[in-house]
């Protein structure tokens, strides 16, 4: 079967505080153990009124705790906003205390407006010095064997904490490639440069000490429930919330509607529908039909589930589906 992993960004539902969310956050992660998802992921966001995962490093601390084998990681860490001193030492730290269970996935956008990201202490231009600061934060993680240096992640050094280059454009694929680490897309959330950056990532990948060949991680949004009528009901709470936040409405998951046409215009729908279209939704048959097609168009060597959903118990019985139905579908060749 195809290795699959969450990606929960711990939202807060209408209603409800950030207080449950991150209680919900470590349940989804328990069961999610138990159910056989490899890793659990959160991503950093800051200044969301509907994300409680912004201390994102603690976060995984938290959950890497309160389970016992699944891998805990970042998906991802906006690299830009920090120090790369400072993951690595965060990083190696949670690598110490969970030994090969800690994961870390990087992007290079801000994670949030401009505004946030000034207030980080973010320069506009930090974009530009990613891959370095990557590759320095590769340097971190490996043995301390550089005669004469001067500044050591501890902990950190030695960990060899996974590296996974994060992207929604051609241009995370192009690095992830060059320097040889694991890629995952945000197609999710950002599809439309999907089937160009897997082809340049595998096409043009070169051999590294870290992955000898391509790895590539599908993100898909799940929507799974005992019906058809139900799943497209669940969706409604990503759909609205994500046309309030393009619409610059952002909040906090708001309650699925039944009526959704009534809360979104055309234009705008059709924009949501757009970005959300790599989601699998329904019944669980039309959930399998879906994942089915995704994984033999992309042929990725992992799927990473994800779902928005209002209702606690809803999201845990939608992860569960998907869980089962997964376990049918062929790893990559």
């Amino acid at each position: 079967m195809i290795p699959i992993s969450v990606l929960d960004l711990s939202p807060i539902p209408e209603g409800f505080a950030a207080a449950d969310a991150l209680r919900n956050t470590l349940d989804l992660a328990r069961h999610a153990e138990g159910w056989g998802y490899g890793r659990f992921w959160l991503a950093e966001h800051h200044n969301s009124q509907g994300i409680a995962s912004a201390a994102t490093s603690v976060l995984i601390g938290h959950v890497a705790g309160g389970t016992k084998t699944i891998r805990v990681g970042a998906g991802g860490v906006m690299l830009p906003n920090h120090a790369p001193l400072v993951i690595a030492e965060q990083f190696g730290t949670l690598a110490t205390l969970y030994p090969d269970r800690i994961d870390l996935g990087l992007g290079r956008a801000p994670g949030t407006d401009m505004a946030t990201a000034r207030a980080l202490r973010r320069g506009l231009d930090q974009a530009d010095g990613f891959p370095n600061d990557v590759v320095e934060l590769l340097g971190y993680f490996e043995e301390d064997d550089e005669p004469g240096r001067k500044v050591r992640a501890i902990p950190g050094v030695g960990t060899r904490v996974p590296i996974w280059i994060l992207g929604s454009s051609l241009y995370g694929a192009q690095l992830a490639a060059h320097l040889g680490l694991p890629y995952a897309f945000a197609s999710h959330f950002a599809p439309a440069a999907l089937d160009t950056a897997v082809e340049i990532y595998r096409s043009t990948f070169r051999p590294s000490p870290y992955l000898d060949r391509p790895h590539f991680m599908l993100a898909v949004n799940v929507f799974a429930a005992p019906t058809e009528a139900e799943g497209k009901y669940l969706r409604t709470s990503m759909q609205l919330g994500f046309a309030r936040l393009r619409t610059g409405q952002p909040g906090q998951l708001p309650r699925p509607v039944d009526d959704l046409e009534a809360h979104i215009a055309p234009a705008i729908r059709e924009m949501v529908d757009e970005a959300l279209s790599v989601t699998a939704v329904g019944s669980p048959d039309s959930v399998r039909a879906a994942l089915t097609g995704f994984n033999e168009r992309y042929r990725p060597d992992e799927l990473i589930l994800t779902g928005q959903i209002h209702d606690h118990a809803a999201r845990l019985k939608s992860f569960e589906i998907a869980a089962e139905l997964a376990a049918s579908l062929p790893a990559a060749a």
